[in-house]
């Protein structure tokens, strides 16, 4: 089926090409007609398939590779979806019907395997805990599948029930649950609080509809415990609706302001967004922390308070989505998420930094075609490239050792197992990993024979190939026998030497079991590099001033 698959694709794909030439040839043939020649071609084709290709072709999945062989030649953010798919209404909400839990695949088991039950859902409503070993759903042993199988059967409509049976790590009989499932709303704000004294913190996780109205009433609760200034956390934030950006904007900047403007093809896809209402907190110093991962309305709030110097912001350079995408109804109740055009923040640029070529190549834009634009204050910034902070904090490079270490199903299951053992831990804000929990995680990695992939082993193997390969390994081979030596491994003596890396992922691990995401904010906010930074800008209020004012040095 996959020689189908790759000639309607491949068919569709023409299609789109021929449309796309079409536009470039029009004195020599009228747009339509071209149209519709190729879709005579597209039809035909099928047509024959159907008819004489060895196998039965389904229509329904025979044109749906078409579709999206046709739309991954656009851009990664033109998407088709069915009636029977609800991802679009997810991410527009922020809401779903099923339990409430998030799942991974665990390949000791060959299961999926509860990673993290929501507060306040079914899943935890039911008592199930992370660790938990699914073995069916309403009697369908889900042995083999992957995450996206079984989410597809623990989804659902709000209010039905199903029978789930699982293994709880340490038991061996099985136990049974139902399970009602209801809508679940992921919170856009996981967390807010006092970071530091007068200094107020909101981690906004997704721009859902009514995330703004939630920052607000955050920020009422911060300045009402004190709070003189705020860090606005937009790290790892992938955007979501415009209109909740602009009012989340409205929050620090006067009524009537005009935000971001939009320009497409055709005229209706030209809007001009402004703020509607009088401002929350128009003088609160305020820092905006992004990264590479903070997108499309996160980079239209960054941007926007940065073109008018209202925030300073901080971290490493957004990721540079300038698109709009707009819904548009298809026939059979499916609907067409499609690029309609670019936004442009205040200063006039779009930081739309990647040009999708329609053949599926993707480039980005070089320094040298960036345009100059400026602040309010006369600050430089650029398009093209997403958004460029007023603060750089640098990252730490992550061992590769460390990666897949937290990354095992051995590190997991010794959390598991840790929970099993402790009913509770100290306080998000004051836990830390002792001596002798390391200690006790150390003697389970080794014990269970943990495998990680070394760089150096691989490293080494090629320098092997390479010297045998040009003559030198005869006369190298005692060095390389003393440096393969030194080099060994040795589980317990990496993990002693990583403990610096690989306490964070613990104490996140422990403190997501028994405090939820909300306590592993709360205990990594003080020592967040980021945070740092920008309370170091906010405590500092001459600093804060010279950076919008463009006197910084």
């Amino acid at each position: 089926m996959n020689t189908i698959r790759t000639i309607v694709s491949t068919a569709l794909c023409a299609l789109l090409l021929a449309f796309s030439s079409s536009a470039q040839a029009q004195s020599s043939e009228n747009r339509n007609s071209a149209f519709s020649r190729n879709l005579l071609i597209f039809n035909e084709i099928y047509k024959m398939l159907d008819l004489y290709y060895v196998d039965t072709l389904s229509a329904d999945t025979a044109i749906r590779w078409a579709i999206d062989g046709m739309l991954s030649n656009v851009d990664p953010y033109t998407e088709y979806y069915p009636a029977d798919d609800d991802k679009l209404k997810q991410m527009a909400t922020g809401k779903y019907a099923g339990i409430g839990s998030i799942i991974r695949y665990h390949k000791g088991h060959d299961r999926v395997i509860i990673d993290e039950p929501y507060e306040n859902t079914p899943s935890q409503d039911v008592g199930l805990r992370a660790g938990d070993v699914i073995i069916s759903v309403d009697n369908k042993d889900i042995k083999g599948m992957m995450p996206t199988q079984v989410t597809n059967m623990l989804r659902g409509e709000a209010g039905t029930t199903f029978e789930l049976r699982f293994i709880r790590p340490g038991e061996t009989k099985e136990r049974s649950v139902r399970i009602t499932r209801r809508t679940i709303q992921v919170p856009s704000i996981p967390y807010y609080g006092m970071a530091d004294e007068g200094i107020g913190y909101i981690n906004l996780s997704s721009f859902t509809s009514g995330c703004a109205r939630e920052v607000r009433h955050a920020l009422i609760q911060l300045r009402e415990q004190g709070a003189k200034s705020l860090v606005l956390d937009l790290r790892d934030n992938g955007g979501g609706s415009v209109n909740e950006a602009i009012d989340i904007v409205n929050l620090f900047i006067d009524k009537g302001i005009k935000v971001v403007y939009t320009k497409g093809k055709q005229a209706s896809t030209n809007n001009e967004y402004y703020t509607t209402s009088d401002p929350l907190a128009p003088d609160m110093p305020l820092v905006v922390l992004v990264n590479g991962m903070s997108a499309s309305a996160s980079e239209i709030v960054s941007g926007a308070l940065q073109d008018m110097d209202r925030a300073v912001i901080v971290g490493t350079k957004t990721y540079g989505k300038g698109l709009v995408q707009a819904i548009r109804d298809v026939t059979y109740r499916g609907e067409l998420k499609i690029t309609t055009g670019r936004y442009y923040i205040p200063s006039g640029r779009c930081i739309q930094a990647y040009q999708y070529n329609h053949d599926g190549s993707t480039k980005t834009i070089p320094d040298s075609l960036r345009n100059v634009f400026y602040t309010k204050a006369g600050r430089v910034v650029r398009d093209g490239g997403g958004i460029q902070p007023d603060s750089i904090v640098k990252t730490d490079t992550l061992p590769t050792m460390v990666y897949d270490l937290v990354q095992s199903d051995q590190f997991f299951d010794w959390a598991t197992t840790f929970v099993n053992n402790h009913s509770s831990i100290a306080e998000p804000t004051v836990f830390q990993v002792t001596d002798s929990i390391y200690a006790d995680f150390i003697e389970y990695m080794v014990n269970e024979e943990v495998t990680y992939n070394r760089r150096t082993d691989e490293l080494m193997k090629v320098l092997r190939d390479v010297a045998e390969m040009e003559g030198y390994l005869k006369d190298a081979e005692e060095e390389l026998k003393a440096l393969e030596a030194k080099l060994a491994r040795d589980t317990r003596k990496d993990l002693e030497r990583m403990r610096k890396h690989i306490v964070p992922y613990i104490e996140a691990e422990l403190i997501t079991r028994y405090y939820h995401l909300r306590g592993v904010l709360r205990h990594n906010v003080p020592t967040d590099k980021g945070y740092i930074i920008a309370a170091g800008i906010l405590n500092n209020p001459t600093l804060y001033n010279n950076i919008l004012s463009n006197k910084a040095q």
